[in-house]
């Protein structure tokens, strides 16, 4: 007798192919998901830095470093050629202003001085003649006006009397007249004489004045040459310290060429370049610090130069109140240039990851998936210490700020021990 038998479910009778089936679907989808889903990258967490986004006071500031330099440098120039005779001050030195640096030797020019004073005594001599003759013509015009004065009251006094004998009868009518006549003549010719002498004397003013001034002409054009043979000396345009002197004994210079450099000590400065990044924020007045020893030195910004060389302009700063008693010319210190006031805003710190990314992404710890994701990110200003974020994080994000060198082109990191 046949035995019947149950046919067992799908389930069962197919059991080691659904495991089978399943175990290949499995890594199917792994496959997929490294294919195709983002790059990830394991890192040990002592490889990378995190840290937390928050909101914090921001100081927008820009720390570099700055060298003390006199307040002023002055280059001494040549203001008459010549031949080195000798250096008088040395290198290093103080001088006063007025102090002699060096001694120019020029026989042309001392030449054509001694010529030019030969010429203005030959002129001065030819002034004082002609002085002495002007002085002589006046005195002549002056007797010949009082000369022509004294004819005309003579003349008047007796024209007087014959009238009064006319008057008596002595006289007749026909003399009166005649003696009349004479008198209108002399009265206009005396009158035409004074008016020519009043004019002589006017034009000999004149000339006497013209004399006067040609000589202070020449008097100046003397004094000029003498001075030229004093630029021959070059002395310090200022108190202050002799740095270099670029000339040797012997050697010719022109005139406008460089000799020396004296560096006005009785104030010092900071000098300093900053990234192009801070020229439009970077103006006159800005407050800065230096801090040495525990104690803080301000300062204020005093010249800003727009002019960028390889990336950099440059920035002086002039110390508001003490400085530091190590200062000396060409010591480096530390600056911190404040660009505004404290803003409570959303930072992150800083670190390498700008390098890598431009600030553009970073990567952000997804605590729900075990490992970090890009994140596009805006980044604002930023300091020493802190960048601003503008968009694409918020407060209490985790984020990988150091460790990018590591990452390549990763699209998510794991972070393990």
């Amino acid at each position: 007798m046949d035995t019947f038998l149950e046919k067992r479910p799908w389930y069962i009778r197919y059991r080691y192919y659904l495991v089978i089936g399943i175990l290949l679907s499995v890594i199917l989808i792994w496959l997929g998901s490294v294919a195709f889903g983002p790059r990830r990258l394991r890192v040990n967490s002592g490889e990378v830095q995190v840290a937390e986004v928050r909101k914090d006071d921001f100081m927008e500031y820009v720390d570099v470093e700055g060298s003390v330099q006199p307040i002023l440098t002055l280059l001494v120039n040549a203001r008459e050629s010549g031949t080195v005779k000798r250096i008088v001050a040395e290198e290093g030195s103080l001088l006063r202003k007025g102090d002699t640096i060096l001694v120019l030797d020029n026989p042309v020019l001392l030449r054509e001085i001694e010529d030019q004073r030969d010429e203005w005594e030959q002129h001065f001599f030819g002034y004082r003649q002609a002085e002495i003759e002007m002085e002589q013509k006046t005195l002549v015009l002056r007797q010949q006006a009082l000369d022509a004065a004294y004819e005309l009251e003579k003349i008047r006094k007796n024209f007087a009397l014959e009238q009064e004998e006319f008057n008596m009868g002595i006289r007749s009518k026909a003399q009166l007249d005649v003696s009349a006549d004479e008198y209108r003549y002399k009265s206009e010719s005396t009158r035409l004489k004074m008016e020519s002498l009043r004019s002589d004397s006017a034009l000999t003013v004149v000339n006497r004045e013209l004399l006067r001034k040609e000589r202070e002409r020449a008097r100046k054009k003397l004094e000029r040459a003498e001075l030229r043979s004093r630029d021959l000396v070059v002395h310090a345009p200022a108190d202050g310290q002799l740095s270099f002197v670029k000339v040797i004994p012997g050697q010719q210079v022109t005139v406008g060429e460089d000799l020396a450099e004296v560096k006005v000590m009785s104030q010092f400065k900071i000098h300093t370049l900053l990234n192009e990044y801070y020229i439009d924020r970077m103006t006159t007045g800005l407050p800065a610090t230096i801090t040495h020893n525990g104690k803080h030195y301000p300062l204020r910004v005093s010249k800003v130069v727009p002019e960028v060389k390889e990336r950099n302009f440059e920035v002086d700063m002039l110390f508001v109140d003490s400085l530091p008693e190590s200062a000396r010319p060409g010591k480096s210190y530390r600056v911190q240039i404040e660009l505004g006031q404290p803003e409570q805003v959303l930072v992150i710190p800083r670190g390498d990851f700008y390098q890598y990314t431009g600030g553009h992404w970073t990567f952000r710890l997804d605590e729900a998936k075990g490992y970090a994701v890009r994140v596009p990110i805006v980044i604002g200003r930023q300091n020493p210490q802190q960048y601003e974020i503008v968009s694409g994080l918020q407060p209490g994000d985790r984020i990988i700020t150091a460790g990018y060198a590591n990452f390549s082109d990763a699209e998510a990191v794991v972070v393990g021990n």
